[in-house]
This record gives C-alpha cells, structure tokens and sequence, in this order.
C-alpha cells in the first residue's frame, strides 16, 4: 500500500476505505470524549468495530494516528474556507463569509478543537507548525489584498494572528460553549464581528460620545459592629 507522510498506509479498495474511516471517525471520537493521553487503541478499535490487529494495518500506532487526524483537520478547514471565498471580490467580502462558514462548519465539527489544540501537549512541535502554516497561507490573500489597496498598512502576520485569534474564540464559544446555535444567530455574531473589522472599537478622543472615565475616590468600609473604636491624636501611641 501507499505511504502517506509515513503516517498511514492507504487502502486500495472501497472496503479497505471504509474501515480506515471507520477508526478515523472512532479516534475523533475517542479523543474528543477521553483525550489523547486517556484514548487507549483499545477504545478505539472497540468502537470502529475492528480487531487491533487491523488497525495496525493503517496505523503503526497512536501518535501517527492522531497526527494523521491533525493533517486531516487542516485540510478540512481550509478546502472548507476556500470553497466558501473562492468567489469573493473583496477581502471585505471574504472574511465576512469566510467567519460565517467557519462558525458554521465548528458547530458540526467540534471534534477539530480538541485534536488541534491538544497538539500543544502531545506535541508542542505539532500545534506550532500548524498555527505558523496557517498563518503564512492566511497572509497571501491579505497581502494580495494589500496589494490591491484594499487594506491599510499593517503588518500581515499582525493581523492573521489578530483575525485567526477572534476565529478562533468565536468558534469555541458559539461553537463548542454553546451548542446547536441557529443560522440567524451566527448571522448576528458575523455583523458584530464585521462591526469590529469595519468600523473598530473605540470612539475618536474628540468626540462628544467620548469621556473620560472620572477618578473615584475609594470609599471607606465601615464594618457592620456593636462597637466603634476610633484612635484620635490623643492616643499616646500615635
């Protein structure tokens, strides 16, 4: 069979495909319920309904098998973005619909969180080549869009970090901490995060909307007692 990376020995029957995706989707599984350092072999073949023997076929082992995963992750991600971008015109455009279908394609792939992000401890390695990676692919359509004066002079790998930094926790939060949200409501998530990207966050100093924030002066606690005992100068020891 093919070597894939030297991760997984590709099948060349269906048959042979199917059970490959079978342990794949009982690994995301397993790792996504257990984590990769409680996830046994064991649990995973007992729920891809396959001998061990037969997962040895794929996979030389666990750490392979999850590393397969993570590579399947990324490819999935961005054949997913780039599906829903390709016809864009603008970058504005791009990450307006780019946001929408990641929190989209989160609620029905929860899974790819804990693979990815798991990485930081099962590899350090793993999760920072992966963030780099899709950071430097991220920066050719904002430099291209740079190029094309669409944005202001920024730096580009500032600003991947910065957008891949807010996709990143919108997801987690609208994907993940709250579950099943409807279509309407990552709609309403997308318009604030466009709010963010288009118009920023902060009123101008000038403007009339905008004032400072007064000092306030700390109060003093008085606590609820029977007896109050004050010193005054008269105390000898003051």
């Amino acid at each position: 069979m093919p070597n894939m990376d030297g991760l997984v020995n590709m099948p060349r029957t269906k048959r042979g495909v199917a059970t490959l995706n079978n342990i794949l989707s009982a690994a995301a599984h397993v790792f996504f319920e257990k984590g990769y350092h409680q996830a046994s072999i064991h649990d995973i073949t007992s729920l891809a309904g396959v001998a061990a023997g037969t997962f040895y076929i794929y996979f030389d082992g666990k750490y392979n098998l999850y590393r397969f995963l993570l590579l399947q992750c990324s490819h999935r991600i961005r054949r997913n973005l780039y599906k829903s971008i390709q016809d864009c015109k603008t970058r504005r455009e791009a990450e307006r619909v780019g946001i929408k279908s990641w929190l989209q394609f989160v609620r029905s792939n929860q899974y790819m969180y804990h693979i990815i992000w798991e990485s930081l401890y099962v590899d350090k390695q793993l999760f920072v080549d992966y963030y780099v990676n899709f950071c430097n692919s991220y920066r050719l359509g904002l430099d291209a869009a740079f190029g094309a004066g669409e944005l202001r002079e920024i730096d580009t790998e500032v600003l991947a970090y910065t957008l891949m930094g807010a996709s990143n926790f919108l997801g987690l939060n609208w994907g993940l901490f709250r579950e099943n949200n409807s279509d309407e409501e990552l709609e309403r998530v997308t318009n604030e995060f466009m709010k963010i990207l288009e118009g920023g966050v902060f009123q101008p100093e000038d403007s009339a909307e905008h004032k400072p924030m007064p000092k306030k002066e700390p109060e003093e606690t008085i606590p609820n007692t029977r007896f109050r005992i004050e010193l005054d100068e008269e105390d000898s020891f003051i």
